[in-house]
């Protein structure tokens, strides 16, 4: 799956957020909402619209964010 068909960051958009195509909802807010304990089908349950690719791409987006991230160590005086 290719997430970049899925999720959109417009800065005209909920400030930039990653958001689902065509939606307001952020990447953001179903992460939160999954670890809070709500499954997919929670998701989709709340969000009618949704798709459970959707949901899929949100996933893959972060866990590729978080891939790609760089992590610098500062050494203590």
């Amino acid at each position: 799956m290719n997430y970049k068909e899925r999720i959109v960051a417009d800065h005209q958009i909920m400030l930039g957020k990653p958001v689902i195509k065509g939606t307001r909802i952020t990447v953001e807010l179903l992460l939160r909402k999954m670890s809070q304990g709500a499954a997919v089908q929670d998701l989709l349950v709340m969000y009618p619209h949704l798709e459970e690719k959707d949901i899929q791409a949100a996933l893959l987006y972060a866990s590729d964010v978080l891939a790609n991230e760089e992590v610098i160590h500062l050494n203590a005086a």
